[in-house]
């Protein structure tokens, strides 16, 4: 009888090559980094009014009134501003307010005004430091 020998194979080394899979993951995270927007969020608390009739009396607190007309202009309690510019609504509330930034900010802008105006006024009322802010509103008719 015969007796066959099979020719043993050698084992070789199993490696599993890491660097295409660093380089996958590198990219990734890259891409992730560069798309990602990050949320900008200011320190600006807004009290808005309500309808109810509980709400309290803000006259009795000697608030700032900035009118928002249908053509841009600012109005700080009766005095129109010169210009559009947030530096100069900054420095008209500084005045009004002189130095009591505690008193409540009422913002009354005409129903066409532009959204861009009433948020240059946030942004005046940051700068400043005010937080009572409020918002006016005309109270809809019941049908």
């Amino acid at each position: 009888m015969a007796s066959l020998k099979f020719r043993r194979q050698k084992i070789e080394d199993v490696h599993i090559n890491l660097t295409p899979l660093i380089d996958v993951v590198f990219l990734l995270l890259i891409f992730f980094m560069v798309s990602t927007t990050f949320k900008q969020t200011t320190d600006l608390t807004i009290d808005l009014p309500t309808a109810a009739n509980g709400a309290p009396p803000i006259v009795s607190q000697d608030p700032v009134e900035v009118t928002i007309t249908r053509d841009g202009q600012f109005v700080i309690n009766g005095q129109t501003l010169i210009n559009e510019r947030v530096s100069t609504l900054v420095q008209g509330l500084k005045e009004t307010f002189s130095g009591n930034f505690d008193r409540p900010l009422i913002i009354t802008a005409d129903a066409n005004a532009s959204y861009e105006m009433v948020m240059k006024v946030y942004d005046a009322a940051s700068q400043l430091g005010v937080t009572k802010l409020a918002h006016t509103a005309q109270k809809e008719d019941a049908q």
